[in-house]
């Protein structure tokens, strides 16, 4: 008979590389989510955080200690019980000690740890000093008192605790931020105050809803006085899910004409907002302000100073647009996903958040109870025995002379526990000698009072929650202080439009014939007078404001378009409208026109076509431009003419070979893009040498002048009755020698 052959062990387990790869990243997933990012909702504390405040304890560094060096307490963190990078886990130690960080700093730094405008800015742990504050002592206070578990630490050398016995629900007073594997958390800060007065609501009514608890709480009260401006709802609606966003913004005042900022959002840097607003003034988009100062010091932590240019500008329009556009107003996402009383995490809403610390609470305080009865028990079990040994002092030192082992005799003549005889035996003579039997039954006294109230409490509920209450009512007593964040109804910021933000003022843009452009002040610009650059000259001009856009059309008929104010002065030769637009290979710039959106043009090619259209249809935001006018084979894009009444004036249009044609501009159809119809004839078999020249538009009363060469012929509105005829006929013609016109002007 064949042995069974038996697998060979070579030192390492086979398992498929799917399996590995998904239990490894799961182990690290629950490791980051429990042990890393996520808070504890009894204590509120992060691993590292807990670690840090139970290691400055284990130092005796408390509020009325003399401060150490931080990196004495970091290395006793990493050493003993967080073996970590140091300088993250004196990050973390920073972060509780800066007030602008934390609601309630659990840590008092000396030295340099930062600022709100760089919080980050803080010196080495080799230079800083620090201290836990008075408020730690919520978290440590009962902390040798039987209230929470211990584990062994990292190498098994030592014991942490599991948790914190808190008095307070730390984690809404301070809130907290993280990111684990595949779930984040975002608490926001709150006010001590609302927090125990909601606590003290929900133990006097436990069915009291969000909304009554929201009578308490009203929003989180952040370090900065910022203004919180989510609306009511939205905030009920955010403690009744566990998710929302909040918004805050800036406070200002005015003083004399000047705008000073007093107080920025949370997490707000003062030296980032000064760059945003002074990036706009470079730009050009905030010609309301004349000057910006940072006057803030140490008297007055924040202090921006806005210098309007006048009197005249509106305050809350310039606040509102730079709220809009600048730090000065901040959301914060709301996600409370903390790891609950059953070690999973989960988000809560207010009420399920306070309801379970609330039997958090309960749970410590009873273990308290407990764990003082044991004690209490104790030393009332060892006074029964001192009682025993003083009564019968002559008798026991007897003993305790002539006996080898006096111990068991000792509990054999009078009937004492091991405890008790060891008890007596470890109490020096002298000791025993001065104790009076009535200093000891004072203590039973005492002990037995203290008993029979701690059994009593444990026995009732209304009595334990009585005492949570009152412990919680102390400590608002003890450590609460009024709301900071200002909560204000407001509406939300706008930005104002570059219209909006720069002034009206008369410009001409000029646009020369290789596409350079420019702008002038004023609308009494002659442009042809302008210099240009060799071989270049005037192609066309506009009247415009600088609030308004300009339009631009290229040689295929595409719109594209600009705010006036943002051209280059006129001083200079201007630049390329290349660098602003995408044109088509061979194309090139033909024609302008500016105006408001409503104002009306009429747009037309070399051959005759064309239609009426708003102005807004030539302008985008499109920078390779829009398809506006479509022309037939060799056409050419004719400058656009401004339209004053659609129902007075008339189309005037001359071609090359002299034929003007005058018709009611309501009689051209209104388009947004498109080729138009025909607004004057012109025969296909002269259309190779016969072109439109000009299109121009007369209003009653308007004179057009007539070019040609170096003579000028005027005609009234009444003398183009001569020429008035049907659209898209031929036309009369120009007296001999006006046959060759060269362009159209109305004055």
């Amino acid at each position: 008979m064949t042995e069974p052959v038996r697998p060979v062990f070579h030192g390492f387990e086979q398992i498929p590389l799917r399996e590995y790869a998904e239990r490894a990243y799961l182990d690290y997933s629950m490791y980051v989510v429990l042990d890393r990012a996520l808070p504890f909702l009894g204590d509120g504390l992060k691993p590292v955080q807990r670690r840090i405040i139970y290691a400055m304890s284990e130092l005796g560094l408390a509020a009325g200690a003399k401060p150490k060096k931080s990196a004495r307490t970091i290395g006793d963190v990493i050493g003993k019980y967080h073996p970590h990078g140091d300088s993250a886990c004196y990050e973390a130690m920073v972060l509780m000690a800066q007030p602008f960080s934390y609601r309630y700093p659990l840590v008092e730094g000396q030295g340099n740890f930062g600022s709100s405008d760089d919080p980050k800015s803080f010196a080495a742990m080799r230079y800083t000093e620090s201290k836990l504050t008075p408020i730690a002592e919520v978290l440590l206070g009962e902390l040798g008192q039987g209230t929470v578990d211990w584990d062994p630490n990292f190498d098994g050398t030592l014991e942490e605790p599991t948790w914190m016995p808190a008095r307070l629900p730390h984690l809404l007073l301070n809130g907290t931020t993280g990111i684990a594997v595949g779930m984040a958390t975002d608490v926001p800060p709150h006010n001590l105050n609302e927090i125990v007065s909601a606590c003290v609501r929900l133990l006097d009514d436990p069915d009291a809803s969000t909304r009554d608890l929201c009578e308490h709480v009203r929003g989180p009260d952040y370090p900065t006085a910022a203004e919180i401006i989510t609306p009511a709802a939205d905030l009920l609606a955010m403690y009744e899910t566990g998710l929302g966003s909040i918004r805050a913004r800036a406070v200002w005042v005015k003083e004399a004409q000047n705008f000073v900022i007093t107080a920025l959002p949370y997490q707000a840097s003062p030296g980032k907002i000064i760059e945003q607003i002074a990036q706009q003034m470079r730009a050009k988009k905030l010609p309301w302000l004349e000057d910006l100062r940072d006057e803030s010091d140490h008297a007055n932590p924040t202090r921006i100073v806005l210098v309007p240019r006048s009197n005249r500008v509106d305050a809350e329009q310039l606040m509102g647009h730079l709220f809009a556009t600048t730090d000065l107003e901040k959301s914060y996402r709301v996600n409370m996903n903390v790891i609950g009383l059953d070690g999973r995490p989960q988000v809560k809403g207010l009420k399920a958040f306070l309801s379970e610390w609330l039997a958090f609470r309960t749970d410590t305080v009873t273990r308290r109870l407990n764990h003082r009865l044991e004690r209490v028990d104790r030393r009332l079990h060892l006074l029964e025995g001192l009682l025993v040994a003083f009564l019968n002092l002559d008798e026991v030192i007897r003993i305790i002379r002539s006996e080898d082992e006096p111990k068991p005799v000792l509990m054999a003549r009078f009937a004492l526990g091991e405890e008790q005889t060891d008890y007596i035996l470890e109490t020096k003579l002298r000791q025993l000698a001065r104790l009076e039997e009535m200093k000891i039954r004072g203590e039973q006294a005492d002990l037995a009072a203290e008993r029979e109230k701690i059994i009593a409490t444990l026995a009732s509920k209304a009595k334990l929650k009585k005492l949570v209450k009152d412990e919680l009512l102390a400590d608002a007593k003890k450590f609460g202080d009024p709301r900071r964040s200002p909560l204000v109804a407001r509406g939300a910021a706008q930005a104002l439009s570059e219209t909006e933000l720069v002034p009206s003022e008369p410009m001409t843009v000029v646009l020369s014939q290789k596409g350079w452009v420019r702008a002038a002040k004023g609308h009494d610009i002659d442009a042809a007078t302008l210099s240009y650059r060799d071989g270049d000259g005037l192609l066309g001009s506009a009247k415009a404001r600088s609030t308004q856009q300009v339009a631009f059309l290229d040689s295929t008929g595409r719109s594209y378009s600009t705010i006036v104010h943002g051209l280059p002065s006129a001083r200079g030769n201007g630049e390329p409208l290349t660098g602003r637009f995408s044109l088509a290979p061979g194309a090139s710039f033909q024609a302008l026109a500016s105006g408001d959106n409503d104002s009306r043009f009429v747009l037309m090619s070399s051959h005759g076509y064309g239609f009426v259209t708003r102005f807004e249809n030539l302008t985008g935001r499109n920078k390779a431009g829009k398809a506006m006018l479509s022309l037939t084979p060799n056409a050419k894009v004719i400058a656009p003419a401004a339209v004053g009444s659609v129902e007075t004036d008339r189309v005037v249009v001359v071609t090359s070979a002299g034929h003007l044609i005058a018709f009611p501009v309501a009689e051209l159809p209104e388009l947004d893009k498109g080729k138009g119809n025909k607004l004057i004839d012109i025969p296909k078999a002269k259309l190779g040498t016969e072109h439109v020249v000009a299109v121009a538009v007369v209003a009653p009363g308007a004179t057009l002048s007539v070019y040609s060469g170096a003579r000028t012929m005027s005609l009234s509105f009444k003398d183009l009755d001569a020429y008035v005829g049907s659209r898209a006929t031929r036309g009369g013609l120009l007296p001999r020698g006006w046959q060759k016109v060269d362009g159209l002007h109305v004055e």
